[in-house]
Formats: structure tokens, C-alpha cells, sequence
């Protein structure tokens, strides 16, 4: 393969949402991606965290194989067994008590949103009812879903954006219920905010929002998109902190690259919506349900999320050691195999050192990178990640 010829080819056909460095991928195994010109790099990317058993991940090769010689697609007009039982999983293993699939995380915000709005008219009679958000949060990029997300930068070629949202600062109960009046329906907030520069809530701040929300009657909706379902060492993030929302947004890593999202929700959020209300012709198909459900169900296994728990403290204390040795690391924080590192260099520049080392990792808010490897990452994998890293970082000084 040509990579140069393909890459201009894109060029010409492909409309551009993304800068991509010049790099061609053409195959993975496990936590390791190989390019057009047989090149290994180790993946802490992992397709944006959604990766969750890395690459050509043998299981979901062969329930994709299986499910693929029997039913792909009959759109949501009609009953299939993968998609009950993949509810009924996710039911089980959660506060939920219904479940609506979609393709994507953004999707499931766009449905969290409207499921909000639709309960607030039905059960708190509000004409206008609209949603209280975080600064520095993000929910997706289609208009409702961006509308949402606390992020002006983001919004401004956009607008005028959807009416119905306020925002309040992250970890400030306060501001929330500064923000929050007679009309609100909902509150939304990540338990670790992703894009935004993987910062956890406090505990108290969560338990607070879900404390006012039961005392104003206003919903409270995790977005899970990022932080769920195993990416922090718990099945949901939901659990490390002593609190059950109403409803939860979730994508990424539920069919580990296949295109699924969900919105998880109780009887009382479900009550209102009637049939014709929302609707998704892929959402759930048998495919990709058949495949996210052996996914949850290793996920869900409690040996392996301690495994989670074990290498994500293990990967955040070697970053730690090497931010006491290297001055351009500001900060490390997270939880789980979500970590972010500040940093007082360009980010783009270290990305690209660390991919000249065969280290993928990716920008997040402010002045921050992130590591988001497969959860089957082990801690020999992690010393070489930290290995490429500090490296990277040498790299990146000298050409200061």
C-alpha cells in the first residue's frame, strides 16, 4: 500500500473533521495497532476508549462470526432475542429499569434529553423544561447534544444553539442550584469528565447534586459515554460513588468498536414515553447486541475489574514517578485506566513525539493529554508506555 496515494485520495474525497497525522493503520492485535508500513505502536487511545478488549479481540470475533450467519438487521419494527437479552443484562447489572439502544454516545444524550423534557412536562407539568449542564462538559457535537456542552469555543460557528440549557460549575453544588429554577427537569453531569480533561467529581459534589435534585423533583442524568462501564475499575463510575441516577448515557466501550449506544433509565422516567415518541432504525440490532453482551458480561466479571482497578492505580503511580523526574508534567489524575496528564507543552507536539516512539495517545481539555489503553492492558505493557513516554517528552524538550 501506497500510503502517501491514499492519503491524498482521502483528500480529495473524504470531508475533513479531524487533523490525522500520516499514518495508515491496517491491522491490531490486542493492545497494538500495526500501520501500512508494518510499524507496532502501543494503543493508549484505544479508539477513544472504546476499544475495551483491544483489537481483534478473538470472543467478539467469533459471537460476530456466529450472529453474523443468522440475523444482521430487521430494524426495530420487530422483536430479536440479542437485543432482549442484552437489556436484560444491562436491567440486572444496573439501577435501570428500561433501556433504549441507539448508535452513539451523542444519540443517547439527544434521547436522554428528550426522555427529560417529555417527563418534566408529563410529571411536573413544566411548559418549558430545560436542563441545568456543566462548564467544561461535554455530550456530543449534534446541535442538542452540543447545546449541552459547556464549551463555547465549540458552539460559536453553530449557533444559535437549542434553548433549554444552563450551565454551573463542575464540582460546585451551588452554582447548580444558583442555576437550576421552577422549569428545570433534569441535571446532567459526567462523573469523570472526558473531553473536558478527565477530572472526577468529588463525591460529595455527586451526592449533593442527587440530594437537590430529589428536593426540587428534577432528574439527575450521568453521562457515562467515556467513564462507563469498566474504563474507571467499577462495572458503571456511578458505583464508586454511592449514588443512583435516573438516567445514564452510555457508548463507547459496549460492543468494544462496533456502533452502540444506550440510555439506562427508571420505570419513572419510562412511564411517560409512549410509542412514536423516539424512535432508531440500527439502534440495537442483533449484531452489534450480540456482541455487547458477551462484552458487558466479561466486563461485568469482578476478577477482571480488579484487574482494572490494579493496573489503572499501577499505570497513574508510574506517571507519577516520572512527573518527580520531569518537569514539563504538571498533574496526573483519574481513575481507573482514565488518566489525564497536564502538561506545560504543546500537546500536539508531544502526541506526535509519542507517535514517532509507537505510543498512540490523545489530547483532551486545556493543556492536557490522556491515556484511555484497552482494559486488558497488563502492568509489563504499562512500563513500556511509560518508557515511550518519557522519552517523548525528552524528545519534545529538545526541540523547544
Amino acid at each position: 500500500m501506497d500510503k502517501h496515494a491514499l492519503i491524498q485520495r482521502e483528500n480529495e474525497a473524504l470531508l475533513h473533521t479531524y487533523s490525522r497525522p500520516e499514518v495508515v493503520f491496517t491491522h491490531g492485535n490486542g493492545v497494538y495497532l500495526y500501520d501500512s508500513d508494518g510499524r507496532e505502536y502501543l494503543d493508549c487511545v484505544a479508539g477513544i476508549a472504546v476499544c475495551a478488549f483491544g483489537h481483534a479481540d478473538e470472543r467478539s470475533c467469533q459471537v460476530l462470526r456466529e450472529q453474523s450467519e443468522q440475523l444482521w438487521h430487521c430494524s426495530n419494527l420487530y422483536h430479536t432475542q440479542p437485543q432482549v437479552e442484552l437489556a436484560e443484562f444491562m436491567v440486572h447489572h444496573t439501577f435501570a429499569d428500561k433501556v433504549f439502544f441507539c448508535n452513539s454516545g451523542t444519540e443517547a444524550v439527544e434521547a436522554a434529553i428528550k426522555f427529560a423534557r417529555k417527563w418534566g412536562r408529563v410529571k411536573k407539568h413544566i411548559g418549558s423544561p430545560n436542563i441545568v449542564c456543566m462548564r467544561r462538559g461535554f455530550h456530543g457535537r449534534t446541535l442538542g447534544a452540543l447545546s449541552a456542552t459547556g464549551k463555547a469555543a465549540l458552539q460559536k460557528d453553530f449557533e444559535p444553539m437549542c434553548p433549554g440549557f444552563r450551565f454551573a460549575d463542575f464540582d460546585n453544588a451551588d452554582t447548580v442550584a444558583l442555576a437550576a429554577d421552577d422549569n428545570t427537569c433534569a441535571v446532567i453531569v459526567e462523573p469523570v469528565q472526558g473531553e473536558g480533561g478527565i477530572y472526577p467529581a468529588d463525591e460529595l459534589f455527586i451526592r449533593a447534586l442527587r440530594k437537590l435534585c430529589d428536593e426540587r423533583g428534577m432528574l439527575l442524568i450521568f453521562d457515562e459515554i467515556q467513564c462507563g462501564f469498566g474504563r474507571t475499575g467499577t462495572f458503571t463510575a456511578y458505583e464508586s460513588y454511592n449514588t443512583v441516577p435516573d438516567i445514564l448515557t452510555a457508548a463507547k466501550p459496549i460492543a468494544n468498536g462496533l456502533p452502540l449506544g444506550a440510555v439506562l433509565m427508571s420505570q419513572d422516567v419510562a412511564d411517560p414515553i409512549e410509542p412514536g415518541d423516539h424512535g432508531t432504525t440500527f439502534g440495537g440490532g442483533p449484531l452489534v447486541s450480540a456482541v455487547a453482551r458477551d462484552v458487558l458480561e466479561r466486563i461485568a466479571a469482578p476478577g477482571f475489574l480488579q484487574q482494572v482497578r490494579e493496573n489503572g492505580a499501577y499505570f497513574q503511580e508510574r506517571l507519577r514517578e516520572l512527573q518527580s523526574r520531569r518537569s514539563e508534567i504538571v498533574q496526573v489524575r483519574g481513575r481507573g485506566l482514565m488518566i489525564g496528564v497536564e502538561i506545560h507543552i504543546e500537546p500536539k507536539t508531544l502526541i506526535d513525539a509519542c507517535l514517532q516512539q509507537g505510543l498512540l495517545i490523545c489530547k483532551t481539555g486545556g493543556q492536557a493529554i490522556r491515556f484511555l489503553p484497552p482494559l486488558i492492558i497488563d502492568q509489563e505493557q504499562i512500563n513500556t508506555a511509560v518508557e515511550k513516554f518519557e522519552n517523548a517528552l525528552e524528545t519534545s524538550t529538545e526541540e523547544l
